[in-house]
């Protein structure tokens, strides 16, 4: 049985920090659950372009409020607390936080993430492999 405390685990290195985002990874792949599972943080105001070439997500929204915007057909849907989003097909999007304050995101990556991924210059995680 794993268990962890988001409150301890932001005080090590499965804190990770990024422009406009930080992230609390409370699964990892070393974790065996063949998934991970983050606690992200979007900035107020963040606008961040995304594209998970390699991995299908899927996102709760906890708190706060913004959009994500679908970069192949311009749909744009508004998050608000009680609201998922599944990127079923790697889809390219652009997450935006409203100004007022930050979104707090329930995620769940497939493949797992092994621990200090950021997004490469097209928005994507490198594979394991890549990263290496």
């Amino acid at each position: 049985m794993i268990v962890r405390d988001l409150n301890e685990a932001k005080n090590t290195e499965r804190h990770v920090f990024s422009k406009g985002w930080d992230s609390v990874r409370l699964l990892l792949k070393s974790d065996g659950m063949g998934f991970s599972f983050h606690i992200t943080t979007i900035y107020a105001g963040a606008e961040l372009e995304m594209h998970y070439k390699n991995h299908l997500e899927s996102v709760y929204c906890v708190d706060g409020t913004g959009s994500i915007e679908d970069c192949t057909t311009g749909e744009v849907h508004r998050i608000k607390p009680g609201v998922v989003y599944a990127l079923d097909k790697n889809d390219k999007h652009i997450l935006r936080a409203d100004a007022e304050k930050p979104m707090i995101m329930a995620c769940v990556f497939n493949p797992p993430v092994t621990g200090n991924e950021v997004h490469k210059d097209d928005g994507s995680y490198a594979l394991e492999a890549e990263s290496a």
